[in-house]
Protein backbone atom coordinates (compact mmCIF):
# COMPACT_ATOMS: atom_id res chain seq x y z
CA UNK A 1 0.00 0.00 0.00
CA UNK A 2 1.43 3.34 -1.06
CA UNK A 3 1.24 6.36 1.21
CA UNK A 4 -0.55 8.56 -1.31
CA UNK A 5 -3.46 6.11 -1.56
CA UNK A 6 -5.10 7.67 1.53
CA UNK A 7 -7.52 10.57 1.26
CA UNK A 8 -5.89 12.57 4.06
CA UNK A 9 -2.65 12.46 2.06
CA UNK A 10 -4.37 14.41 -0.68
CA UNK A 11 -5.64 11.73 -3.07
CA UNK A 12 -9.00 13.08 -4.32
CA UNK A 13 -10.18 9.66 -5.53
CA UNK A 14 -9.44 7.77 -2.30
CA UNK A 15 -12.13 6.68 0.16
CA UNK A 16 -10.39 5.97 3.46
CA UNK A 17 -12.54 7.36 6.30
CA UNK A 18 -11.17 5.08 9.01
CA UNK A 19 -7.54 5.79 8.21
CA UNK A 20 -8.35 9.50 7.95
CA UNK A 21 -10.10 9.47 11.33
CA UNK A 22 -6.94 8.19 13.01
CA UNK A 23 -5.32 11.55 12.26
CA UNK A 24 -7.82 13.13 14.68
CA UNK A 25 -6.56 11.03 17.60
CA UNK A 26 -3.10 9.93 16.47
CA UNK A 27 -0.35 10.64 13.95
CA UNK A 28 0.04 9.83 10.26
CA UNK A 29 3.68 10.04 9.16
CA UNK A 30 3.74 11.32 5.58
CA UNK A 31 7.50 10.73 5.27
CA UNK A 32 7.59 7.09 6.41
CA UNK A 33 9.82 4.77 4.38
CA UNK A 34 10.21 1.01 4.21
CA UNK A 35 13.76 -0.38 4.22
CA UNK A 36 13.32 -2.62 1.17
CA UNK A 37 10.56 -2.37 -1.46
CA UNK A 38 9.57 -6.06 -1.46
CA UNK A 39 7.85 -8.00 1.30
CA UNK A 40 10.28 -10.59 2.76
CA UNK A 41 13.28 -8.25 3.22
CA UNK A 42 10.98 -5.51 4.49
CA UNK A 43 9.35 -7.78 7.07
CA UNK A 44 12.71 -9.11 8.18
CA UNK A 45 13.58 -5.47 8.82
CA UNK A 46 10.50 -4.04 10.54
CA UNK A 47 9.98 -7.10 12.74
CA UNK A 48 13.58 -6.94 14.02
CA UNK A 49 14.74 -3.32 13.85
CA UNK A 50 17.66 -4.36 11.65
CA UNK A 51 18.39 -3.04 8.16
CA UNK A 52 18.31 -5.57 5.28
CA UNK A 53 22.08 -5.31 4.68
CA UNK A 54 22.94 -6.13 8.31
CA UNK A 55 22.08 -9.82 7.95
CA UNK A 56 21.85 -10.07 4.17
CA UNK A 57 18.05 -10.11 3.86
CA UNK A 58 17.84 -8.83 0.30
CA UNK A 59 15.67 -11.39 -1.52
CA UNK A 60 12.38 -13.27 -1.22
CA UNK A 61 14.04 -16.62 -0.48
CA UNK A 62 16.04 -15.85 2.66
CA UNK A 63 13.84 -15.57 5.73
CA UNK A 64 14.61 -15.25 9.43
CA UNK A 65 17.52 -17.29 10.73
CA UNK A 66 17.22 -19.03 14.10
CA UNK A 67 19.50 -16.65 15.98
CA UNK A 68 17.74 -13.51 14.75
CA UNK A 69 15.31 -11.62 17.01
CA UNK A 70 11.75 -10.42 16.48
CA UNK A 71 9.43 -7.99 18.21
CA UNK A 72 6.86 -10.80 18.29
CA UNK A 73 9.21 -12.96 20.38
CA UNK A 74 10.11 -9.98 22.59
CA UNK A 75 6.46 -9.25 23.32
CA UNK A 76 5.78 -12.87 24.20
CA UNK A 77 8.79 -13.01 26.52
CA UNK A 78 7.62 -9.83 28.23
CA UNK A 79 4.25 -11.19 29.26
CA UNK A 80 2.05 -10.45 26.27
CA UNK A 81 -0.31 -12.92 24.62
CA UNK A 82 0.85 -12.73 21.01
CA UNK A 83 -1.62 -13.50 18.22
CA UNK A 84 -0.27 -13.67 14.66
CA UNK A 85 -2.92 -13.53 11.93
CA UNK A 86 -2.34 -13.56 8.17
CA UNK A 87 0.69 -13.59 5.96
CA UNK A 88 4.07 -14.91 7.15
CA UNK A 89 7.05 -13.98 4.90
CA UNK A 90 9.26 -14.00 7.99
CA UNK A 91 9.69 -17.46 9.56
CA UNK A 92 10.75 -20.24 7.15
CA UNK A 93 7.94 -22.68 6.37
CA UNK A 94 9.84 -25.60 7.91
CA UNK A 95 10.36 -23.80 11.23
CA UNK A 96 7.83 -23.47 14.07
CA UNK A 97 6.31 -20.12 14.98
CA UNK A 98 5.79 -21.04 18.64
CA UNK A 99 8.60 -18.83 19.97
CA UNK A 100 6.99 -15.83 18.23
CA UNK A 101 3.33 -16.25 19.11
CA UNK A 102 0.77 -18.09 21.19
CA UNK A 103 -1.61 -18.53 18.25
CA UNK A 104 -1.09 -18.38 14.48
CA UNK A 105 -3.78 -18.33 11.81
CA UNK A 106 -2.97 -17.84 8.12
CA UNK A 107 -6.51 -17.06 6.97
CA UNK A 108 -6.45 -19.68 4.23
CA UNK A 109 -8.97 -22.21 5.45
CA UNK A 110 -11.08 -22.52 2.33
CA UNK A 111 -10.61 -25.92 0.69
CA UNK A 112 -10.48 -24.23 -2.74
CA UNK A 113 -7.37 -22.23 -1.81
CA UNK A 114 -4.31 -23.09 -3.83
CA UNK A 115 -1.15 -21.42 -5.06
CA UNK A 116 -1.66 -19.83 -8.45
CA UNK A 117 1.18 -17.41 -9.05
CA UNK A 118 4.59 -17.11 -7.49
CA UNK A 119 6.81 -14.16 -6.68
CA UNK A 120 9.56 -16.30 -5.24
CA UNK A 121 7.00 -16.81 -2.51
CA UNK A 122 3.64 -18.48 -2.17
CA UNK A 123 1.00 -15.97 -3.22
CA UNK A 124 -2.22 -17.78 -2.46
CA UNK A 125 -5.41 -16.85 -4.21
CA UNK A 126 -8.78 -18.26 -3.17
CA UNK A 127 -9.88 -19.78 -6.46
CA UNK A 128 -13.56 -20.31 -6.96
CA UNK A 129 -14.78 -20.72 -10.55
CA UNK A 130 -15.45 -17.01 -11.08
CA UNK A 131 -11.98 -16.09 -9.86
CA UNK A 132 -10.41 -18.71 -12.10
CA UNK A 133 -12.08 -17.14 -15.12
CA UNK A 134 -10.89 -13.66 -14.17
CA UNK A 135 -7.38 -14.89 -13.54
CA UNK A 136 -7.19 -16.71 -16.90
CA UNK A 137 -8.50 -13.60 -18.63
CA UNK A 138 -5.75 -11.55 -16.96
CA UNK A 139 -3.13 -13.92 -18.38
CA UNK A 140 -4.26 -13.31 -21.95
CA UNK A 141 -3.43 -10.63 -24.48
CA UNK A 142 -1.92 -7.35 -23.34
CA UNK A 143 -3.14 -7.77 -19.75
CA UNK A 144 -0.79 -10.72 -19.16
CA UNK A 145 1.77 -8.72 -17.19
CA UNK A 146 -0.53 -5.96 -15.94
CA UNK A 147 -1.89 -7.75 -12.82
CA UNK A 148 -5.30 -6.31 -13.71
CA UNK A 149 -8.24 -8.63 -12.93
CA UNK A 150 -11.02 -6.09 -12.33
CA UNK A 151 -14.37 -6.51 -10.63
CA UNK A 152 -14.80 -9.53 -8.37
CA UNK A 153 -18.32 -11.01 -8.28
CA UNK A 154 -18.31 -11.47 -4.50
CA UNK A 155 -16.03 -11.95 -1.51
CA UNK A 156 -15.95 -15.74 -1.79
CA UNK A 157 -13.03 -16.00 -4.22
CA UNK A 158 -9.80 -14.04 -4.47
CA UNK A 159 -9.40 -11.90 -1.37
CA UNK A 160 -11.41 -14.16 0.92
CA UNK A 161 -8.33 -14.86 3.04
CA UNK A 162 -8.35 -11.25 4.24
CA UNK A 163 -11.97 -11.56 5.34
CA UNK A 164 -11.05 -14.76 7.19
CA UNK A 165 -8.18 -12.94 8.92
CA UNK A 166 -10.35 -10.01 9.96
CA UNK A 167 -13.00 -12.39 11.30
CA UNK A 168 -10.35 -14.18 13.36
CA UNK A 169 -9.11 -10.85 14.74
CA UNK A 170 -12.67 -9.83 15.66
CA UNK A 171 -13.25 -13.17 17.38
CA UNK A 172 -10.07 -12.75 19.40
CA UNK A 173 -10.89 -9.16 20.46
CA UNK A 174 -14.38 -10.30 21.46
CA UNK A 175 -12.84 -13.06 23.54
CA UNK A 176 -10.44 -10.67 25.28
CA UNK A 177 -13.23 -8.22 25.96
CA UNK A 178 -15.11 -10.89 27.92
CA UNK A 179 -12.10 -11.87 30.07
CA UNK A 180 -12.21 -10.66 33.64
CA UNK A 181 -8.46 -11.04 33.92
CA UNK A 182 -5.73 -12.09 31.53
CA UNK A 183 -2.50 -11.17 29.85
CA UNK A 184 -2.19 -7.97 27.85
CA UNK A 185 -2.38 -8.79 24.16
CA UNK A 186 -0.39 -8.06 21.01
CA UNK A 187 -2.14 -8.80 17.71
CA UNK A 188 -0.07 -8.77 14.51
CA UNK A 189 -2.64 -8.94 11.70
CA UNK A 190 -1.24 -8.75 8.17
CA UNK A 191 -3.64 -8.56 5.21
CA UNK A 192 -2.95 -8.96 1.49
CA UNK A 193 -5.04 -6.21 -0.15
CA UNK A 194 -4.06 -4.02 -1.98
CA UNK A 195 -1.34 -6.44 -3.18
CA UNK A 196 -1.62 -7.26 -6.91
CA UNK A 197 -3.49 -8.72 -8.77
CA UNK A 198 -5.70 -5.63 -8.86
CA UNK A 199 -9.25 -6.83 -8.18
CA UNK A 200 -12.05 -5.97 -5.80
CA UNK A 201 -15.72 -6.65 -5.20
CA UNK A 202 -18.56 -4.18 -4.76
CA UNK A 203 -19.40 -1.89 -3.09
CA UNK A 204 -15.74 -0.85 -3.10
CA UNK A 205 -15.03 -1.53 -6.77
CA UNK A 206 -17.80 0.81 -7.94
CA UNK A 207 -17.24 3.45 -5.26
CA UNK A 208 -14.06 4.97 -6.72
CA UNK A 209 -14.62 7.89 -9.10
CA UNK A 210 -12.02 7.27 -11.81
CA UNK A 211 -12.34 10.90 -13.00
CA UNK A 212 -10.84 12.13 -9.72
CA UNK A 213 -7.60 10.14 -9.98
CA UNK A 214 -4.42 12.21 -9.63
CA UNK A 215 -2.03 12.53 -12.55
CA UNK A 216 -0.09 9.38 -13.40
CA UNK A 217 3.71 9.59 -13.51
CA UNK A 218 4.97 9.62 -17.14
CA UNK A 219 6.26 6.59 -19.03
CA UNK A 220 9.77 5.69 -17.90
CA UNK A 221 10.84 5.03 -21.50
CA UNK A 222 10.57 8.78 -22.06
CA UNK A 223 12.59 9.72 -18.96
CA UNK A 224 16.40 9.68 -19.18
CA UNK A 225 18.82 8.58 -16.45
CA UNK A 226 16.51 6.32 -14.44
CA UNK A 227 17.50 2.87 -13.17
CA UNK A 228 18.01 0.23 -15.86
CA UNK A 229 15.76 -2.10 -13.85
CA UNK A 230 12.77 0.10 -14.65
CA UNK A 231 13.53 0.19 -18.37
CA UNK A 232 13.79 -3.61 -18.40
CA UNK A 233 10.46 -4.13 -16.63
CA UNK A 234 8.72 -1.52 -18.76
CA UNK A 235 9.86 -3.17 -22.00
CA UNK A 236 8.71 -6.62 -20.92
CA UNK A 237 5.38 -5.72 -19.31
CA UNK A 238 4.21 -4.40 -22.69
CA UNK A 239 1.83 -1.78 -21.32
CA UNK A 240 3.09 1.08 -23.46
CA UNK A 241 0.11 0.88 -25.82
CA UNK A 242 -2.47 1.05 -23.03
CA UNK A 243 -4.79 4.04 -23.09
CA UNK A 244 -5.06 6.38 -20.12
CA UNK A 245 -8.60 5.10 -19.59
CA UNK A 246 -7.29 1.56 -19.05
CA UNK A 247 -4.70 2.76 -16.56
CA UNK A 248 -7.42 4.75 -14.79
CA UNK A 249 -9.45 1.56 -14.44
CA UNK A 250 -6.44 -0.31 -13.02
CA UNK A 251 -5.64 2.52 -10.60
CA UNK A 252 -9.27 2.88 -9.58
CA UNK A 253 -9.44 -0.83 -8.80
CA UNK A 254 -6.30 -0.51 -6.69
CA UNK A 255 -7.88 2.33 -4.67
CA UNK A 256 -10.98 0.15 -4.25
CA UNK A 257 -8.74 -2.49 -2.65
CA UNK A 258 -7.36 0.19 -0.34
CA UNK A 259 -10.89 1.28 0.53
CA UNK A 260 -11.83 -2.31 1.35
CA UNK A 261 -8.84 -2.51 3.67
CA UNK A 262 -9.98 0.75 5.28
CA UNK A 263 -13.44 -0.75 5.85
CA UNK A 264 -11.88 -3.81 7.50
CA UNK A 265 -9.80 -1.53 9.72
CA UNK A 266 -13.07 0.12 10.71
CA UNK A 267 -14.47 -3.27 11.79
CA UNK A 268 -11.47 -3.75 14.07
CA UNK A 269 -11.84 -0.25 15.55
CA UNK A 270 -15.55 -0.77 16.20
CA UNK A 271 -14.97 -4.14 17.85
CA UNK A 272 -12.34 -2.60 20.14
CA UNK A 273 -14.83 0.11 21.11
CA UNK A 274 -17.69 -2.36 21.55
CA UNK A 275 -15.59 -4.47 23.94
CA UNK A 276 -14.32 -1.45 25.88
CA UNK A 277 -10.73 -2.05 24.80
CA UNK A 278 -10.22 0.82 22.35
CA UNK A 279 -8.98 3.48 24.75
CA UNK A 280 -6.33 1.21 26.24
CA UNK A 281 -5.18 -0.17 22.87
CA UNK A 282 -2.26 1.16 20.83
CA UNK A 283 -3.05 0.84 17.12
CA UNK A 284 -0.30 0.87 14.48
CA UNK A 285 -1.22 0.71 10.79
CA UNK A 286 1.47 0.37 8.13
CA UNK A 287 2.47 -1.41 4.93
CA UNK A 288 5.59 -3.40 4.09
CA UNK A 289 6.07 -1.57 0.76
CA UNK A 290 4.17 0.27 -1.96
CA UNK A 291 3.24 -0.34 -5.59
CA UNK A 292 3.87 1.47 -8.89
CA UNK A 293 0.22 0.96 -9.98
CA UNK A 294 0.86 2.23 -13.49
CA UNK A 295 3.23 5.07 -12.60
CA UNK A 296 6.07 5.16 -15.14
CA UNK A 297 3.87 2.64 -17.09
CA UNK A 298 4.93 -0.10 -14.68
CA UNK A 299 2.87 -2.21 -12.29
CA UNK A 300 3.86 -4.01 -9.08
CA UNK A 301 7.29 -3.09 -7.62
CA UNK A 302 11.02 -3.47 -8.17
CA UNK A 303 13.56 -4.79 -5.70
CA UNK A 304 16.26 -2.11 -6.07
CA UNK A 305 14.30 1.01 -7.02
CA UNK A 306 13.01 3.55 -4.55
CA UNK A 307 10.57 5.99 -6.09
CA UNK A 308 7.99 7.14 -3.56
CA UNK A 309 5.15 4.95 -4.94
CA UNK A 310 7.01 1.85 -3.71
CA UNK A 311 9.17 3.13 -0.82
CA UNK A 312 6.97 5.77 0.88
CA UNK A 313 4.41 3.83 2.91
CA UNK A 314 1.53 4.51 5.28
CA UNK A 315 2.46 4.58 8.97
CA UNK A 316 -0.21 5.68 11.44
CA UNK A 317 -0.12 5.40 15.22
CA UNK A 318 -3.15 5.83 17.49
CA UNK A 319 -1.75 5.53 21.02
CA UNK A 320 -3.60 4.28 24.06
CA UNK A 321 -5.16 6.76 26.42
CA UNK A 322 -2.50 8.33 28.61
CA UNK A 323 0.26 8.20 25.99
CA UNK A 324 1.17 11.79 25.04
CA UNK A 325 -0.01 12.59 21.51
CA UNK A 326 -0.37 15.59 19.24
CA UNK A 327 -2.85 14.46 16.55
CA UNK A 328 -1.72 15.51 13.07
CA UNK A 329 -0.08 14.59 9.80
CA UNK A 330 3.61 14.68 10.67
CA UNK A 331 6.44 15.60 8.32
CA UNK A 332 9.04 13.87 10.50
CA UNK A 333 11.30 11.48 8.57
CA UNK A 334 10.70 7.98 9.97
CA UNK A 335 11.34 4.37 9.01
CA UNK A 336 9.58 1.05 9.49
CA UNK A 337 12.74 -0.11 11.25
CA UNK A 338 11.58 2.15 14.11
CA UNK A 339 8.57 -0.06 14.88
CA UNK A 340 10.17 -2.56 17.34
CA UNK A 341 11.64 0.21 19.51
CA UNK A 342 8.28 2.01 19.46
CA UNK A 343 6.32 -1.11 20.43
CA UNK A 344 8.80 -1.95 23.19
CA UNK A 345 8.48 1.52 24.72
CA UNK A 346 4.70 1.26 24.56
CA UNK A 347 5.00 -2.16 26.22
CA UNK A 348 7.16 -0.78 29.01
CA UNK A 349 10.33 -2.80 28.42
CA UNK A 350 13.73 -2.58 26.77
CA UNK A 351 14.57 -4.71 23.74
CA UNK A 352 16.98 -7.48 24.68
CA UNK A 353 19.11 -7.18 21.56
CA UNK A 354 21.05 -4.67 19.49
CA UNK A 355 18.96 -2.99 16.82
CA UNK A 356 18.91 0.27 14.86
CA UNK A 357 15.39 1.65 15.20
CA UNK A 358 14.41 4.68 17.28
CA UNK A 359 11.15 4.91 19.18
CA UNK A 360 8.57 7.15 17.53
CA UNK A 361 6.81 8.18 20.74
CA UNK A 362 8.55 11.56 20.94
CA UNK A 363 7.26 12.28 17.43
CA UNK A 364 3.80 11.01 18.38
CA UNK A 365 3.88 13.54 21.22
CA UNK A 366 4.71 16.38 18.82
CA UNK A 367 8.40 16.38 17.88
CA UNK A 368 8.88 17.03 14.16
CA UNK A 369 12.55 16.01 14.09
CA UNK A 370 13.05 12.26 14.34
CA UNK A 371 15.86 11.28 11.96
CA UNK A 372 18.01 13.50 9.76
CA UNK A 373 18.05 10.78 7.09
CA UNK A 374 16.02 7.69 6.16
CA UNK A 375 17.12 4.77 3.99
CA UNK A 376 15.81 2.09 1.64
CA UNK A 377 18.02 -0.51 -0.04
CA UNK A 378 18.08 -3.50 -2.36
CA UNK A 379 19.83 -5.39 -5.12
CA UNK A 380 22.94 -7.60 -5.20
CA UNK A 381 26.53 -7.75 -6.35
CA UNK A 382 27.51 -9.45 -9.60
CA UNK A 383 27.75 -13.21 -9.24
CA UNK A 384 25.12 -13.59 -6.52
CA UNK A 385 23.04 -16.06 -8.49
CA UNK A 386 21.31 -17.11 -5.27
CA UNK A 387 19.68 -13.66 -5.17
CA UNK A 388 18.30 -13.73 -8.72
CA UNK A 389 15.05 -15.54 -7.85
CA UNK A 390 15.27 -17.47 -11.11
CA UNK A 391 13.05 -20.24 -12.42
CA UNK A 392 10.01 -18.25 -13.57
CA UNK A 393 8.92 -18.56 -17.19
CA UNK A 394 6.98 -16.10 -19.36
CA UNK A 395 3.70 -17.62 -18.17
CA UNK A 396 4.19 -15.96 -14.75
CA UNK A 397 2.87 -12.39 -14.44
CA UNK A 398 6.03 -11.68 -12.42
CA UNK A 399 8.29 -12.68 -15.32
CA UNK A 400 9.12 -9.11 -16.50
CA UNK A 401 10.70 -8.28 -13.14
CA UNK A 402 12.10 -11.69 -12.25
CA UNK A 403 13.72 -12.28 -15.65
CA UNK A 404 15.32 -8.84 -15.46
CA UNK A 405 16.66 -9.74 -12.02
CA UNK A 406 18.53 -12.63 -13.67
CA UNK A 407 20.53 -10.28 -15.88
CA UNK A 408 24.21 -9.85 -15.04
CA UNK A 409 24.04 -6.31 -16.33
CA UNK A 410 23.41 -3.46 -13.91
CA UNK A 411 19.65 -4.03 -13.64
CA UNK A 412 19.39 -5.95 -10.36
CA UNK A 413 22.51 -4.66 -8.66
CA UNK A 414 23.04 -2.99 -5.31
CA UNK A 415 21.60 0.42 -4.56
CA UNK A 416 20.86 2.48 -1.48
CA UNK A 417 18.41 5.38 -1.21
CA UNK A 418 18.96 8.18 1.29
CA UNK A 419 16.39 10.91 1.85
CA UNK A 420 17.39 14.08 3.69
CA UNK A 421 14.76 16.79 3.67
CA UNK A 422 13.72 17.65 0.14
CA UNK A 423 16.51 15.65 -1.51
CA UNK A 424 16.38 11.97 -2.34
CA UNK A 425 19.69 10.40 -3.40
CA UNK A 426 20.23 6.85 -4.66
CA UNK A 427 23.77 5.49 -4.75
CA UNK A 428 24.12 2.70 -7.31
CA UNK A 429 27.05 0.30 -7.37
CA UNK A 430 27.22 -0.41 -11.12
CA UNK A 431 25.33 2.40 -12.82
CA UNK A 432 24.56 6.08 -12.61
CA UNK A 433 23.42 7.53 -9.28
CA UNK A 434 20.16 9.44 -8.93
CA UNK A 435 19.34 12.69 -7.13
CA UNK A 436 15.92 14.35 -7.02
CA UNK A 437 14.60 17.54 -5.49
CA UNK A 438 11.21 16.33 -4.26
CA UNK A 439 9.86 19.84 -3.75
CA UNK A 440 10.55 20.89 -7.34
CA UNK A 441 10.18 17.43 -8.87
CA UNK A 442 7.79 15.27 -6.80
CA UNK A 443 7.42 12.75 -9.65
CA UNK A 444 11.18 12.04 -9.60
CA UNK A 445 11.74 12.71 -13.28
CA UNK A 446 14.77 15.00 -13.49
CA UNK A 447 17.95 13.27 -12.28
CA UNK A 448 20.27 15.97 -10.88
CA UNK A 449 23.17 13.67 -9.97
CA UNK A 450 25.47 14.71 -12.80
CA UNK A 451 24.81 18.47 -12.67
CA UNK A 452 27.76 20.52 -11.33
CA UNK A 453 25.58 22.78 -9.19
CA UNK A 454 24.37 19.79 -7.14
CA UNK A 455 27.73 18.21 -6.36
CA UNK A 456 27.86 19.74 -2.89
CA UNK A 457 24.49 18.17 -2.07
CA UNK A 458 25.69 14.88 -3.53
CA UNK A 459 28.86 14.85 -1.42
CA UNK A 460 26.91 15.65 1.75
CA UNK A 461 24.56 12.73 1.16
CA UNK A 462 27.41 10.38 0.26
CA UNK A 463 29.07 11.26 3.55
CA UNK A 464 25.82 10.53 5.39
CA UNK A 465 25.61 7.13 3.70
CA UNK A 466 29.17 6.35 4.79
CA UNK A 467 28.20 7.08 8.41
CA UNK A 468 25.02 5.02 8.02
CA UNK A 469 26.98 1.97 6.92
CA UNK A 470 29.52 2.50 9.71
CA UNK A 471 26.67 2.55 12.24
CA UNK A 472 24.67 -0.39 10.92
CA UNK A 473 26.82 -2.79 8.90
CA UNK A 474 27.16 -5.28 11.76
CA UNK A 475 26.99 -5.65 15.52
CA UNK A 476 28.53 -7.96 18.09
CA UNK A 477 26.24 -10.98 18.63
CA UNK A 478 24.05 -10.75 21.69
CA UNK A 479 24.83 -14.30 22.81
CA UNK A 480 28.38 -15.27 23.79
CA UNK A 481 29.77 -18.57 22.59
CA UNK A 482 31.63 -21.08 24.72
CA UNK A 483 35.35 -21.38 24.08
Amino acid sequence: MRSDSMAHRGNPASITPNLDALVEEGVSFENAYCQNPVCVPSRNSFLTGLYPHTNGHRTMHYLRREEEPSILKEMKENGYEVIWIGRNDFVPADKPKTEHCDEYYDGETDENTRDVISDGMSLSIDMNEDTKRLYKKMLSGDTHYSFYMGKLPDREGYGKADWNCVEKALEYIDRKGKEKEGKPFFVYCTLMFPHPPYACEDPWYSSIDRSKLPERRPNVKDIPNKASMLYGINEKQKLNEWTEERFDELRGTYLAMVSRFDYQLGLIKEKLKETGLYDETNLLVFSDHGDYTGDYTITEKAQNCFEDPISNVPLLIKPAKGVPVKPRISKAQVELVDIPATVAELGGFDLSYTQFGKSLLASVAGAEEHKDAVFCEGGRIHGETQAMESGHGPESPYWPRLSTQCSEGPEHTKALMCRMGKYKYTMRLYEQDELYDLEQDPMEIKNLAELPEYQEVLVKMQQRITRFYMETTDFVPNKRDKR
